[in-house]
């Protein structure tokens, strides 16, 4: 019984619904001026598109500035409350919240709250929101990348990410995008930011190895469901077991890759990926059940100068948001003649998200830290250490300093970036960077890239040896670094393999005197660890773990001979330059 208690308090956030049957006809696509005309250009997504260096894909459809803005709120919406209505994972919001309310005063209620509380750490709502890592809203005078427009269906005092969507069942809870893709920032909210505390994969985990064996009877009695809302209950249960799930090695790290893989191993080996009781109860084998592929949920401002998705490049072509909708929709049991269906009914849904994502952009060092200002002479200097070192894969970044205009008066607005160039075609890189997260991709690209649904949106994944070097907008604030986390700052990423720290923790961004290497630019490590997070025991990284190997990109810092080679001033310049992106 312990077991069922904690486990209602954690399966509230991996649902969404309605099984009503699209409209046989796709409806328009993106239509800001509702004129019933498709608006904009299109995009070339084919594995042949490129990106000219030098040009990127911010406003991606060619939109008005009004319209861009417009349509980039609407997309944030659907990344704060998820909206396929068809996904296979839902429970209702009311029952769910109103047996967590901290205000119940039902005995049954109190004792459930207090159970899941010693187990979890969290027994109300708005504690499993704050153990799930969840940022707030930013003051709706924020503008710029701290805008966050709150949805229409949003939950009064719930962070980003949730949400209620309404379906004919009522209103079910939704965990969407943006509990994996913003994150506070010394008290902002970042929109596009790896979330650091995340536990969305943990959280899901548990749920799918507990819901399935919970008595509708039971949840019933505890809830006070009505019958609507016990459909939706007994349809997340016939889902769940097409589900299959592994706990993130570390807090802050997805485990995305695996899902999808066991998940479609519990399904059929038609195109539709057809659910079936053999095919759960008896799962083909894949190697992710035990190979770590763990990697950081990605940054969207990247996105816009790139042509290749995912942190190894492994997805060639298609829009990557169709691949979003896709893979969270296999790991969440979903029947994939009606993702299909949706996909296709409701295009604007899909190009508002889209355009959110590639207009998204980060904020800058003075945005936060106005009173510590960035030394130009020495970025300078860092910038030319940049070019001899990284810019062959990281691109070129023109500085205001090199090219002003009558505006640029301020020490800030000197160190503004006009603009970026990067690969025409994004390049894939083997650094010698922990290989575990590329290689997990040969174990089910086949069974994506068989999808009908795969072939409908262009969507192909080849398997790749190495990572993309990425865009470095706002890589002050993308700590820990490399694909999986194993690198905790600037600092340490400047040195050699050995040099870097084997063991540290991870933590939320709270206070800057506190939370942050100031100087590194990074996680505080050693005795500057803050205890708070070394009671955390996800929160421990320890890189001799497989998956979590923090070696690899040194070659750029050592000579002919194999010798470090990077000063003490080269690396302190070459670290206020990258502050300035």
């Amino acid at each position: 019984m312990r077991r069922l208690f904690v486990l209602l308090a954690l399966t509230a956030c991996h649902t969404q619904p309605d099984d009503s049957t699209p409209d046989p006809e796709p409806k328009i696509g993106l239509d800001a001026n509702g004129d019933g005309v498709w608006d904009g250009v299109g995009v070339d997504w084919s594995v042949d598109a490129t990106v000219p260096a030098g040009t990127n894909r911010v406003n991606l459809y060619g939109l008005a500035d009004a319209d861009l803005a417009t349509v980039h709120d609407a997309g944030l919406n659907h990344a704060n409350v998820w909206p396929v209505t068809v996904s296979g994972l839902l429970l209702p919001y009311d029952p769910i919240a109103n047996l967590l309310s901290s205000e119940n005063p039902n005995p049954d209620a109190v004792a459930i709250s207090a159970l899941a509380r010693q187990a979890l750490g969290f027994g109300t709502m708005d504690e499993m929101y704050a153990w799930l890592g969840l940022p707030d809203y930013n003051d709706p005078s924020e503008t710029g990348p701290f805008h966050t427009p709150i949805p229409p269906s949003h939950v009064d005092g719930a962070p980003m990410g949730v949400g209620v969507l309404h379906t004919q069942w009522g209103g079910a809870l939704t965990f969407s995008c943006a509990t994996c893709h913003t994150a506070n920032v010394f008290g902002r909210t970042v929109v596009g930011l790896t979330n650091r505390s995340a536990r969305a994969n943990e959280f899901f985990h548990l749920a799918a190895g507990f819901f399935p064996s919970i008595q509708p009877g039971v949840f019933e009695d505890l809830t006070g469901a009505n019958a609507t809302e016990m459909e939706l209950f007994t349809r997340t249960q016939d889902h769940l077991p097409a589900v299959g799930a592994v706990t993130p090695q570390v807090l802050g790290l997805d485990t995305s890759l695996a899902q999808v893989a066991l998940s479609l191993s519990r399904r059929g080996l038609d195109d539709y990926a057809t659910r079936s009781t053999d095919t759960q109860t008896s799962p083909r084998q894949n190697a992710l059940s035990t190979q770590v592929a763990d990697s950081k949920p990605a940054v969207w401002w990247g996105l816009k100068y790139k042509t290749r998705w995912l942190a190894d490049g492994s997805i060639v072509s298609g829009n990557p948001i169709f691949t979003n909708f896709l893979w969270n929709e296999i790991g969440r049991g979903t029947d994939l003649h009606d993702l299909e269906g949706w996909m296709k009914d409701n295009q604007q849904i899909i190009d508002e998200l889209t355009v959110a994502v590639f207009s998204t952009t980060p904020p800058s060092w003075d945005d936060f830290f106005p009173d510590a200002p960035i030394d130009e002479a020495s970025a300078m200097r860092g910038e030319t250490v940049f070019e001899q070192r990284c810019s062959e894969c990281h691109g070129h970044y023109e500085k205001a300093w090199s090219n002003p205009s009558p505006t640029d008066t301020t020490p800030a607005s000197r160190l503004r970036t006009l603009n970026v160039y990067y690969h025409d075609t994004t390049p894939v890189m083997d650094v010698s960077t922990d290989p575990m997260r590329a290689a997990g991709m040969q174990y089910f690209a086949e069974d994506l890239n068989r999808l009908a649904i795969s072939h409908t949106m262009g969507a192909v994944v080849v398997p790749q040896t190495g990572y993309v070097p990425p865009p470095l907008d706002g890589v002050w604030m993308r700590y820990p670094y490399l694909h999986n986390g194993s690198v905790t700052s600037l600092c340490a990423l400047l040195s050699m393999p050995e040099d870097r720290p084997a063991l540290f923790y991870t933590g939320p961004a709270d206070d800057p005197d506190t939370d942050f290497d100031f100087d590194c630019i990074g996680l505080p490590t050693g005795d500057a660890i803050p205890a708070a997070w070394k009671a955390v025991k996800t929160a421990r990284y320890d890189t001799t773990k497989p998956g979590l190997s923090n070696g690899g990109h040194y070659d750029m810092l050592i000579d002919r001979n194999g010798d470090y080679d990077l000063s003490v001033d080269d690396r302190t310049d070459l670290i206020a330059f990258l502050k300035t992106l």
